[in-house]
C-alpha cells in the first residue's frame, strides 16, 4: 500500500470514533486512539522534514544504516512487536485534538506527501539525514518510513479498537 492510500484509510477510520472513544486511555502507559493519530502525524511530518533536509544537504554522506535500520529496510517494515522508545523520546502524544483537527492534519500531511512524492526520486541518494535508531537514511528511505510507520501502527489500532469493543475495519 502506498503512503496516500494508507493515510486516506486512517482518515476513513476516524469516522468510527466518538470523541470519548478517541480520547479514551485504556490503561496507564497505553495511548488513546487520538494519541496514536497524533504520533503518526507528527512522526510523518518529521520524516518529511528529513526528506527536505536530504534534498538540501549539498554534500554526500558515506555512512549508512545501523543493523536495525538495515533489517527494517530489507524486510520492508517494522517487526510486528510493540516498540518502546527511550524515555527522553517517549513523551505522550497530544490527546486533546478533535476528529476534525486530526482529519485536517491528515489532509495537510497528504498534500505534503503528494508534493514530495514527485521530487523524492530526483534527490541524490548519498544526501542523507541521520535517524536516531536506523542510522543515515536518504530521502527515499525517509519517505518510505511514512508508509512503514503507518502500516506498523495498524496492529496498535486493532488492539485499541478491541479495547473499545469495536471490530477491526481494515
Amino acid at each position: 500500500m502506498d503512503n496516500l492510500k494508507l493515510i486516506d484509510a486512517y482518515k476513513g477510520f476516524l469516522q468510527n470514533y466518538s470523541m470519548e472513544q478517541l480520547r479514551h486511555v485504556p490503561e496507564e502507559g497505553v495511548w488513546s486512539v487520538g494519541q496514536m493519530y497524533d504520533h503518526l502525524i507528527v512522526s510523518a511530518q518529521d520524516y518529511l522534514d528529513n526528506v527536505e533536509d536530504c534534498a538540501s544537504a549539498g554534500r554526500e554522506q558515506e555512512d549508512g544504516k545501523t543493523e536495525f535500520g538495515e533489517t527494517i529496510f530489507s524486510t520492508g517494515g517494522f517487526p510486528p512487536i510493540k516498540i518502546k522508545l527511550p524515555d527522553e523520546m517517549n513523551a505522550p502524544p497530544d490527546n486533546s485534538k478533535s476528529r476534525e483537527v486530526l482529519i485536517l492534519e491528515l489532509e495537510q500531511l497528504m498534500t505534503r506527501v503528494k508534493e514530495w512524492e514527485k521530487k523524492v526520486g530526483d534527490i541524490n541518494q548519498k544526501y542523507k539525514a541521520e535517524h536516531g535508531g536506523f542510522g543515515w537514511l536518504n530521502a527515499r528511505e525517509w519517505f518510505a518510513l511514512i508508509e512503514m510507520h503507518f502500516r506498523h501502527h495498524l496492529m496498535q489500532k486493532d488492539d485499541l479498537d478491541k479495547r473499545l469493543g469495536l471490530k477491526a475495519d481494515h
